[in-house]
């Protein structure tokens, strides 16, 4: 095998640091458009048909971009912001354009999961637009929101792993210089099982979380 085990933990690495730092700025991005998304829809709580019509277009938009293609697409995006477009942290940058919207349009679903009659319950207390959305809505949801978010997590480990086509480092990049272009199928074998155990922990995790919160 022409790697060192220095060299898988250190892709290891890389992968956890993109996807985590990735998630987080995510995260932060689809909450915010998911919240839109859902209170601005036709008969909700900030019911506005434009700005609901214009975040269904943008998020659309970037969600019928396929990740490898978005790479390349916002490359001077991504020099702008963090000054080159190779590298582990280079590759964070699409990675949160690829995972925001995804994230947005899953919570959406998740919120939208959530009986009218709690909604209405709500108003009929008297509680504030921002009172019910995070005294009631998303508490009500919250359940299926950690399963959503860790489809979300899945799907970044993933995405990170296609940013080594590029040189975003990790073990898709492991995979590709050293699996693929050299031929070594060890390291190929290697890179996908680590995928996979990281896979599985994420979703198992989510699954156990989403339970003990659903028995609250």
């Amino acid at each position: 095998m022409l790697v060192s085990n220095e060299q898988i933990l250190e892709a290891l690495w890389e992968t956890l640091y993109m996807t985590g730092v990735s998630f987080l700025f995510s995260l932060l991005v689809g909450s915010v458009l998911g919240l839109l998304l859902v209170v601005t829809r036709k008969g909700h709580l900030l019911e506005n048909e434009p700005v609901s019509k214009v975040l269904n277009a943008f998020i659309n938009i970037f969600r019928s971009v396929p990740f490898i293609i978005l790479m390349v697409a916002i490359i001077p995006v991504t020099r702008l912001i963090v000054g080159t477009s190779i590298g582990t942290s280079a590759a964070i940058v699409p990675l949160v354009f690829y995972a925001g919207p995804y994230i947005a349009r899953l919570i959406e679903n998740s919120l939208l999961e959530v009986d009218e009659g709690v909604i209405e319950a709500a108003k009929a207390m008297g509680a504030s637009p921002l009172q019910i959305i995070f005294r009631f809505l998303i508490p009500e949801a919250l359940s299926s929101l950690v399963l959503a978010l860790t489809i979300a997590i899945v799907g970044l480990i993933g995405a990170s792993a296609m940013a080594g086509a590029i040189g975003g480092g990790g073990l898709g990049d492991l995979a590709i210089t050293y699996g693929y272009q050299r031929f070594d199928t060890l390291v190929m074998f290697i890179t996908v099982a680590i995928l996979v155990v990281l896979v599985q922990g994420v979703q198992s995790g989510g699954n156990l979380l989403s339970r003990q919160v659903r028995r609250r």
